[in-house]
């Protein structure tokens, strides 16, 4: 059975391969406290479909580059917002304000 991991997707910079980030909470044996260990997979996307912020699941492979092991299985969650949605907003918030100011 291959091995199936969920985990977020950091960057999809490079053609058909994204970079997903896997975070796991471990406790410390003596000390009892939580803590985030990240992992960093590089995973093949045939159609280029996954962006970053998606919440993904990526199925184990052969060997399809130097550190590609993994293939994109499905997007399981797309973010409401995504960065470039927010500084299109950002750019756009103040030429409304001198408009508004200029109105009155």
């Amino acid at each position: 059975m291959p091995k199936t991991i969920t985990g977020t997707v950091s960057s999809n910079a490079s053609d058909k391969t994204i970079t997903v980030k896997v975070e796991r909470r471990k406790t410390h044996p003596i000390y009892r406290k939580q803590y985030k260990e990240t992992s960093k997979f590089m995973a093949h996307d045939e159609k280029n479909e996954a962006k970053v912020g998606d919440k993904v699941e990526i199925v184990e492979c052969r060997p399809l580059s130097a550190r590609k092991r993994f293939k994109l299985s499905k997007i399981l969650e797309k973010p409401a917002l995504r960065e470039e949605d927010l500084s299109h907003l950002k750019a756009e918030e103040p030429a409304a304000k001198i408009t508004e100011e200029k109105s009155e």
